[in-house]
């Protein structure tokens, strides 16, 4: 009995201890800062396919891309483009560099501008060609 009241005491001082730690409050991630620049420290690379709707004429999928306003809101601003292909049979492939804390934004705009158009898929992408080259070279 004395165990089951010991138990019951620490249970209730857990939960006391909790309450008044616990800031009770939802926490809401901060806003994306409009003008933040990726740094060494925050910055990741960010490889987008938009795949063409292929059962569409590139006219019609053209129009809708204007009609978003997908041109006017992708990149957005201070959003560093790496390189932006044309994918022959797929359709656009887009690197970019960018603080973490933008990637819903991104993402975002591309739900709202592109989708319709395009299929999205996203690849978190890092730069491995001096790696690849050395270790290119080492071998020779």
């Amino acid at each position: 009995m004395g165990r089951r009241i010991g138990s019951l005491i620490a249970a209730a001082a857990l939960a006391a201890a909790l309450s008044f730690n616990s800031g009770a409050v939802a926490q809401t991630p901060p806003a994306p800062a409009e003008n933040a620049a990726p740094t060494a420290d925050n910055a990741v690379l960010l490889t987008i396919f938009l795949k063409h709707d292929q059962s569409r004429p590139l006219s019609e999928l053209n129009a809708q891309l204007e009609k978003q306003g997908f041109y006017k809101a992708f990149p957005p601003p201070g959003i560093e483009v790496v390189s932006w292909y044309v994918m022959m049979g797929i359709g656009q492939v887009v690197t970019l560099r960018l603080p973490a804390s933008r990637l819903r934004e991104v993402n975002r705009i591309l739900e709202d501008k592109a989708w319709g158009s395009y299929r999205t898929e996203f690849y978190p992408t890092y730069d491995y060609k001096a790696v690849g080259i050395a270790e290119h070279d080492k071998a020779k």
